[in-house]
């Protein structure tokens, strides 16, 4: 057998050699992707469907949303943060950050008012404008609303931003730092709706 037949006759085995190895990468590949994704879902991030008009307008009844569990391992909630909490043992919540520990906070004429101070409320805007029945907040104090008469160590206050119809700490008290899931990044369904949250 000369040089050219013996070159031609490994043509086959050198294929197969190749291709196995085109098949070992790509499923090594796969794998880690796989790996990844579930690292990602299970421990970063994950979503959730909201339930309900309490977040209206900012978030809508039956949209599903992007929750980063990871950044409070890390940081604490800043105020007007949307986050996801255990409300129940069967039963989470979004709401807003209105309250960090150590806040005194009141309603009055509705305008929000922190450690004294008056605060805007952008995200709501859009509601009041819509909303012609007397005041959009109710006035309330925190002492009045939790006995308290500031936001306690380890605890947040939170209101929906639908205030006329939402249970939240006015109904259900501070929650616990430790029973925060997570902050809302993004809103991603239905896709004509994709966008970030603030």
């Amino acid at each position: 057998m000369n040089m050219e037949e013996r070159s031609a006759a490994d043509m086959p085995e050198k294929k197969k050699s190749q291709w196995k190895k085109h098949v070992w990468a790509l499923t090594k590949l796969v794998t880690a992707v796989l790996i990844f994704s579930f690292v990602i879902k299970g421990f970063l991030f994950t979503n959730y469907i909201v339930y309900g008009q309490s977040m209206m307008p900012t978030i809508n009844d039956g949209e599903r949303i992007i929750v980063n569990k990871i950044g409070y391992e890390v940081d604490q909630p800043n105020r007007f943060d949307l986050i996801i909490f255990h409300a129940t043992e069967d039963s989470d919540y979004i709401k807003r950050v209105i309250g960090l520990p150590g806040d005194e906070l009141y309603y009055e004429d509705d305008i929000l008012y922190i450690n004294g101070e008056a605060q805007e409320e952008d995200f709501l805007d859009s509601y009041k404008e819509e909303h012609d029945n007397g005041l959009f907040t109710e006035d309330f104090t925190l002492e009045e609303m939790t006995g308290e008469t500031e936001v306690p160590e380890g605890h947040v206050f939170v209101l929906g931003d639908n205030r006329q119809n939402s249970i939240d700490s006015r109904h259900i008290g501070f929650v616990e730092a430790e029973k925060i899931v997570g902050k809302a990044n993004a809103a991603f369904w239905p896709p004509k709706n994709i966008r970030f949250l603030s």
